[in-house]
């Protein structure tokens, strides 16, 4: 999830911008989390982090300042739901790459959907959140369930409960999760089966490519 972020996407992509300030939210709270007790590592630490702009040093700055932006309702329940979803996924093709596969969630219209569309707004994505969270290398969000389904999918069947508004908002969703081996073939940048042939990139990453290119 993160590899691909920081590494597939365009300098400045949204997506790996905002993996950046992810990761440097979790090292600020996890370096002032441990500098009362191990205060001369901390200290080290904080003053190599380069995109700081005061030299004060950990213990001068304050204790830990997570801001309430971080606290999006909704969104700890859908990650949850997801990696749910996920888990069924990597339990049926056991042993196997998850990259090799194409994943297809059904459920029905409720509150489980809404927060899926979410995660992904369009029917299909390869660089989605939802699909980041599947490790597929593409997801398909459906309210019902296909009318065709290949004899060598897998279909597995899981429940979420979502518990919103400390418990106010309780609602048990049914899912199916299909997991079928996928027919593309394996991008040479990002090594997802998105592209067209192995000897060129998929869509996603000649974009990314093709606007690299313009910009030196």
């Amino acid at each position: 999830l993160l590899s691909c972020r920081l590494y597939c996407e365009e300098a400045k992509d949204p997506k790996r911008r905002s993996c950046q300030t992810v990761l440097a939210e979790a090292l600020d709270i996890v370096v002032r989390s441990f500098a009362p007790i191990l205060p001369h590592l901390a200290e080290e630490v904080f003053q190599y982090i380069p995109y700081k702009k005061d030299s004060e040093g950990v213990f001068r700055t304050g204790w830990i300042k997570a801001s309430s932006a971080w606290k999006k309702p909704g969104t700890e329940e859908a990650i949850e739901g997801a990696c749910a979803m996920r888990d069924s996924f990597l339990g049926s093709i056991s042993g196997k790459n998850a990259l090799e596969y194409e994943v297809i969630i059904v459920i029905e219209p409720g509150l489980l959907f809404e927060l899926m569309e979410a995660l992904q707004a369009e029917e299909t994505s390869s660089v989605s959140q939802l699909n980041e969270i599947m490790m597929a290398s593409q997801t398909t969000l459906l309210s019902e369930f296909p009318k065709e389904t290949p004899s060598d999918a897998n279909i597995i069947k899981g429940t979420f409960l979502i518990n919103l508004e400390g418990g106010d908002i309780c609602e048990q969703s049914s899912y199916k999760v299909i997991a079928r081996p996928i027919a593309k073939a394996k991008c040479p940048r990002c090594r997802r089966y998105t592209a067209q042939s192995s000897s060129t990139p998929c869509p996603r990453c000649l974009q990314v490519l093709a606007a690299g290119k313009g910009s030196t």
